[in-house]
């Protein structure tokens, strides 16, 4: 895992990491945001500079306006708060409610 404060450790974090890197999107905590720091962008570079490792970003992405942004410089997006949310909101009828969500965050990405 690398946050935005990682900055003086992305190599040593970059050379070791095995399988991918969560790149957290920006500092707080997690939980559904409007806008996503750009410097999860220049954090992926980095890595990318140093291994070719796969980096997936997570931490506050909720729409698929955000989604389809970060795709297009990672290669992974990580999406938690924003599902729960929906569960919690339609509880055992989440389902289909879920599985709208999904579809509409892949159809930017794919």
């Amino acid at each position: 895992m690398i946050a935005p404060t990682s900055k003086e450790r992305i190599e040593k974090i970059a050379s070791e990491a095995e399988g991918f890197l969560y790149c957290v999107s920006s500092l707080g905590v997690t939980g559904v945001r409007s806008i996503i720091s750009n410097e999860a962008e220049a954090m992926i570079r980095q890595v990318k500079s140093i291994k070719d490792i796969p980096c997936a970003i997570g931490f506050g992405i909720s729409t698929p306006e955000q989604a389809g942004a970060i795709a297009a410089y990672s290669d992974g997006i990580i999406v938690g708060s924003a599902i729960i949310r929906i569960i919690a909101e339609h509880g055992s009828q989440c389902v289909p409610f879920v599985r709208d969500y999904v579809r509409s965050m892949v159809s930017v990405i794919s």
